[in-house]
């Protein structure tokens, strides 16, 4: 283990003595920005972006080329000192594109969001139980929790 970075999610510490503190710093704090921010403009993306706005994410993908190569599933975020990255852990989420779906890291690659089919077949119909599963399904689409079917 590193021991000038923290364990969790491995952000810069200072040393006793070290010269230009404020770059270790201002390096950590950019990653807590990227991770705060918690939301990516894509997922599986392999070739970087030629115009990156300042806090855009993306969830690299299985084979990066250019300046994200050797990081895949790493997320990539843009700053105004360049690109950061960061290694994803088990649990850890992000809210993708417009939709803001929720994808999840699973300790060996993303997850997106479950599809949840309508309720239909069975021998007894119950129209307002479906309504209410609808109405459940259409609230964590909503959220990003699950994806539409």
């Amino acid at each position: 283990m590193d021991p000038y970075l923290t364990a969790n999610i491995a952000l810069p510490l200072l040393a006793v003595g070290q010269a230009q503190k404020e770059a270790t710093h201002n390096g950590a704090l950019a990653l807590i920005d990227l991770l705060l921010a918690a939301r990516a403009v894509d997922v599986g993306v392999n070739t970087p972006p030629t115009t990156p706005q300042p806090g855009q994410c993306w969830i690299i993908g299985a084979a990066p080329t250019g300046d994200w190569t050797g990081r895949a599933g790493q997320i990539a975020g843009w700053t105004d000192g360049g690109w950061r990255f960061i290694s994803p852990w088990a649990g850890l989420g992000l809210r993708v594109g417009a939709a803001l779906s929720l994808y999840r890291h699973n300790g060996i690659q993303w997850v997106p969001p479950a599809a949840s089919a309508a309720p239909s077949g069975g021998t007894v119909i119950d129209s307002q139980a479906r309504i209410a599963i609808a109405t459940i399904s259409a609230a964590l689409v909503a959220h990003g929790l699950l994806s539409a079917a």
